[in-house]
């Protein structure tokens, strides 16, 4: 999950320089994700919503800080995929 986390944050660092030019992510309004609870099957859905969180709301804090933020939702265990 670290390695899909960090390959999240990536993407989110290049393509948020898009976003960041037209500064419209700062008067969104963003749904944040599910705490994620060990299921497979939502592993998926929970990386595209932090991804999407990350390029619009998230997009200027450091690194550490928007791992910090999506392990935060990471309360109830981790799952290997």
């Amino acid at each position: 999950m670290q390695v899909q986390i960090q390959a999240l944050i990536k993407e989110g660092a290049v393509a948020g320089r898009e976003v960041e030019e037209s500064n419209i992510g700062s008067h969104m309004e963003v749904a944040k994700p599910p705490v994620f609870n060990r299921e497979v099957g939502k592993v998926r859905g929970f990386i595209m919503a932090c991804r999407l969180y990350l390029k619009i709301k998230i997009r200027e804090a450091a690194v550490e800080e928007q791992i910090q933020w999506v392990l935060s939702y990471v309360q109830e265990g981790s799952v290997d995929i």
